[in-house]
């Protein structure tokens, strides 16, 4: 069964907090209930113990979908990013889901505005055989306990590209589960409907963003960082970009899990609810015409 849910990054920005500091958390949730909206991701407004952060969600009739979480594997050993993680594991099974997502961000540029995206991190062979084994013990360390890790390919980090997504699903082992992101694999310049056919049985997760082409060529030749390319408006809501969703979306006919409306803009310039009411009409048909059950 299909849910969609939303990221509070719709409203307000993780990485750079003052872009939609002003929204506050129960305008947030007031307006994704009232679209339809039925689960959200974590935010940095959110209550960080279980049950309250369960209560407030259910304040609004909405479940917890996940929340990000920053690994650093070619850091540290799975072992240790296990440990480095236990109040996060215990924040997403206390709170009710079994969706553990991370990204590596070792080296990453995309919270820092000031570093262009031509300056993030590339791994060399010998990092990657460091990268891999690690990625496969920690989703192996997750599975132990009730965890399905969904992997972010997100820009500028180590994995960006349609090659680095290839290279990092053909070097992990079966414990190892997809967060496919169609705005990232889009902008980096892969298919995500490619990305859907080949990882289906391993794709857990699925965010739903729309890119601005115009913009992300733009934002590409001028090496523009990740955050002024947010600004610019590189990404919107689905069926308000480039993004084929109903493509995508018949590439994964058995998928079960959340479709996440994951947009994140500048509030100012785009209306939170008006943009995420927008985006959850889309899903809704597109889902509808892909064959998927709601």
């Amino acid at each position: 069964m299909i849910r969609i849910g939303a990221n509070p990054i719709c409203w307000t920005n993780d990485d750079r907090q003052d872009i939609g500091g002003h929204i506050s958390l129960e305008q947030c949730l007031s307006e994704a209930s009232s679209i339809g909206i039925q689960g959200m991701e974590l935010g940095h407004k959110f209550p960080r113990e279980p049950d309250a952060l369960r209560a407030k969600l259910a304040e609004y009739g909405m479940g917890f979908v996940g929340g990000w979480y920053s690994t650093f594997l070619l850091e540290r050993d799975a072992e240790a990013e296990f440990e480095a993680a236990r109040e996060h594991i215990a924040l997403v099974k206390g709170a009710g889901t079994d969706i553990f997502i991370v990204c590596e961000c070792t080296g990453t540029v995309h919270p820092d505005e000031a570093v262009p995206l031509g300056e993030r991190p590339v791994l060399t062979d010998e990092e990657w055989e460091t990268f891999l084994p690690r990625l496969t013990r920690f989703a192996e360390l997750l599975r132990a306990e009730g965890l399905r890790i969904a992997y972010h390919h997100h820009m500028g980090t180590v994995v960006q590209t349609g090659e680095e997504i290839d290279r990092m699903m053909a070097g992990t082992g079966e414990a190892f589960t997809l967060l496919l992101d169609t705005g990232h694999a889009t902008w980096a310049g892969a298919d995500p409907a490619d990305l859907a056919r080949r990882y289906r049985d391993r794709i857990v997760h699925f965010h739903a963003k729309d890119v601005r082409p115009d913009i992300a060529r733009r934002a590409t030749a001028e090496n523009w960082s990740f955050l002024t390319s947010v600004l610019a408006g590189v990404y919107t809501v689905p069926g308000d970009g480039s993004v084929d969703y109903v493509r995508v979306l018949r590439e994964l006919p058995d998928y079960s899990g959340w479709i996440v409306i994951e947009a994140e803009q500048d509030p100012d310039k785009a209306h939170p609810a008006t943009y995420v009411k927008l985006g959850h009409e889309n899903l809704v048909r597109f889902v509808a015409d892909a064959g998927l059950n709601r």
